[in-house]
């Protein structure tokens, strides 16, 4: 494998890498091959300015900068442990592949190129799916792990990429039977920054199975700009999940119906603490 740092936005044909902290174990594990890693931290941007964040900004950074609004700097403070947040960079974060353990362990599942095309099963419909998502779960039922893009999808955050700018929120799509991808990002195309917009108020709260510094369970991000309040999720559907309609809207599996009740409490908790603010 040939590792070369990237002198301009074009990788030609290469893998970008920048912490690593997502792209190294899934090469170790086999489930992201690459003949070329191409080093992106000289090129893409990093730091804070006012209402822009550069990509290559790390979790750390974000979590400790009182310009970042609270449902952000609360989303990366609890994404992972003191030593990934000082390396996971902002970009990386939102990029995210799925912590589903069929996909991780390779099973042939509806996300996994195999030798005759993709996979024809989700697993976890059937099998072991306590984790897993409680909406557009019919297709895939795998949950998006990132706090971070469900912060900045219920702050209406705006992405810059090396050749477009969209909402956060029109990053990610539902895999289907014609198009199995979770990301709308074409080859080639890289995250550059976030722009914030103004908001008011904003939280984030999330449950997690261990105290600190697990994937969440449910997270739910909620921000209020000039008397609106939207509420994103984390860790309920196969992409981060802006609630537009009720939680009663759920379809979960038989063994995770728990997240709808889970959902339900934080999404009070945090719409009344923006209330209260």
């Amino acid at each position: 494998m040939e590792l070369r740092r990237a002198s301009s936005l074009e990788l030609d044909g290469g893998t970008p890498l920048h912490g690593g902290t997502e792209l190294v174990p899934l090469l170790r594990s086999g489930i992201v091959q690459a003949e070329t890693l191409v080093d992106i931290r000289g090129v893409v941007p990093r730091g804070i300015d006012g209402s822009t964040i550069g990509a290559g900004a790390t979790l750390a950074e974000l979590e400790c900068d009182p310009q970042i609004p609270d449902a952000l700097r609360e989303a990366c403070r609890l994404a992972a442990s003191p030593q990934l947040r000082n390396v996971g960079s902002l970009g990386g974060n939102l990029l995210q592949s799925t912590r589903c353990w069929y996909w991780r362990l390779k099973w042939p599942c509806r996300l996994h190129r195999t030798s005759d095309g993709f996979g024809e099963e989700c697993f976890a419909q059937e099998g072991e799916h306590r984790e897993h998502a409680i909406f557009e779960n019919g297709f895939c039922a795998s949950a998006h792990p990132s706090d971070v893009a469900a912060a900045l999808v219920a702050l209406g955050a705006t992405l810059r990429t090396n050749r477009r700018e969209l909402p956060v929120a029109d990053l990610y799509r539902l895999p289907s039977e014609d198009d199995r991808r979770t990301t709308t990002l074409e080859p080639g195309e890289l995250l550059l920054s976030v722009e914030l917009p103004q908001t008011d108020r904003s939280v984030y709260l999330k449950a997690m199975d261990r105290k600190s510094w697990g994937f969440p369970l449910v997270g739910v991000a909620a921000a209020r700009t000039e008397g609106e309040t939207r509420v994103a999720l984390a860790g309920v559907a196969p992409i981060p999940w802006l609630l537009e309609g009720s939680l009663d809207d759920a379809t979960p599996l038989p063994r995770n119906a728990y997240k709808v009740d889970v959902a339900r409490a934080l999404v009070k908790r945090a719409v009344s603490s923006l209330e209260a603010s």
